[in-house]
C-alpha cells in the first residue's frame, strides 16, 4: 500500500467485504465471529480483512478477557470526506451551469 494515509484508507475502502465491516461496526463494537456470520468466509479470511482496516487506521481492537471487540474509528473518514468536498463542488457548479444554460434555451423557444 501507498505510504499516504489517503491511499491507504482508498485501498482499505476498495473492497466490499471491508466496507461492510465498517457498516456494521458503525452499530457498535463486534467480535470477528459477529463479523463474519453475514460473510460467505471463514474466521481468518475476515481476521485478514480486518487487518488491512486496522493498519488503515479504520478499526481498533482491543481485550476484554476472552473477548476482542473491534471497533470503528472513523478519523480517516474525514480526510477522505473532505478530498471528495472538492468533487462536490465541481458537480455543484456544473448543474449551476446547465441551469443557466438551460434556462436560456427556454428564453429563448419562448421568444420565438
Amino acid at each position: 500500500m501507498a505510504d499516504d494515509p489517503l491511499s491507504t484508507t482508498f485501498a482499505a475502502l476498495a473492497d466490499p467485504t471491508r466496507r461492510a465491516i465498517l457498516a456494521r461496526l458503525a452499530d457498535g463494537a463486534a467480535t470477528v465471529k459477529e463479523l463474519s456470520e453475514p460473510f460467505a468466509m471463514s474466521g481468518p479470511a475476515v481476521s485478514k480483512h480486518l487487518r488491512v482496516l486496522e493498519r488503515a487506521g479504520l478499526i481498533t481492537r482491543g481485550r476484554d478477557a476472552q473477548w476482542r471487540p473491534c471497533t470503528l474509528d472513523a478519523t480517516p473518514l474525514r480526510e477522505v470526506t473532505e478530498w471528495a468536498d472538492g468533487f462536490r463542488r465541481f458537480w455543484d457548479d456544473s448543474y449551476r451551469r446547465l441551469d443557466t444554460y438551460l434556462e436560456r434555451l427556454k428564453e429563448q423557444e419562448d421568444d420565438h
